[in-house]
């Protein structure tokens, strides 16, 4: 299958050098699943384990014969984004990490609470974490960069893919409570994101469709005037 995920309710397979990324969406909410599969040693990673355990299972499968999983990444403490989580940890073993702001408020006690500027690897592929405060206090992001000598079909050569949860999507930063948690979140995101990677970077959001830095970048004053 191709990877459809700019649309709305989109998913797929992504081939790249050092990785596979699977999107599946999941759930009444439309939530976005993503698993990574290290392409050298076939070790996996799924970011929120959100509902629908079965087809959750069904796409681990896709990436390895056995259902492996090492590691699910919780985004943050909704619960709309852990609800096949206990179910997929008694399952599979995997290791559990997720914010380390938002580590008491989920079902299953993370092995690893997460912090800004961490690093999280998973075979021989590396990602930063990126904490992005304001949609919850531990939301966190995953960055991870393409090798500049990737020749896959999928690849561009230097590109990051960066999974934010729900702190970024398509047209505006993440749903806030308070106008003190909006400019932690909208702060976080310029500094942390928009200061950091560039045009090219691949957004993969919690809900709906993705999208890149440069869509959204020109906007980033419009959100900041509408305060949401």
């Amino acid at each position: 299958m191709t990877y459809d995920g700019d649309r709305e309710g989109g998913g797929g397979h992504r081939r790249l050098d050092e990785l596979d990324v699977r999107k599946l969406t999941v759930g009444t909410m439309g939530n976005a699943t993503y698993l990574l599969t290290a392409r050298a040693g076939g070790e996996q990673l799924l970011i929120d384990a959100a509902a629908e355990p079965a087809r959750l299972l069904a796409l681990l499968r896709e990436g390895s014969p056995t259902a492996r999983l090492d590691v699910v990444l919780t985004t943050h403490r909704h619960s709309d984004h852990h609800g096949a989580l206990e179910s997929i940890h008694a399952v599979t073993g995997a290791r559990h990490v997720c914010g380390a702001g938002d580590a008491d408020h989920v079902p299953v006690r993370p092995d690893r609470r997460l912090h800004h500027g961490d690093v999280l690897t998973l075979g021989h592929v590396t990602f930063d974490v990126v904490a992005l405060r304001g949609h919850t206090p531990g939301s966190v992001a995953l960055a991870y960069r393409e090798p500049r000598h990737a020749v896959a079909p999928d690849a561009v050569p230097g590109r990051v893919h960066l999974f934010t949860g729900d702190s970024l999507f398509p047209g505006g930063a993440g749903r806030t409570t308070s106008s003190a948690d909006f400019a932690s979140l909208m702060r976080d995101l310029e500094t942390r994101v928009f200061d950091v990677y560039d045009d090219r970077t691949w957004v993969y959001p919690g809900h709906g469709r993705d999208t890149t830095l440069g869509a959204e970048r020109p906007h980033l004053a419009q959100w900041w005037a509408r305060g949401w």
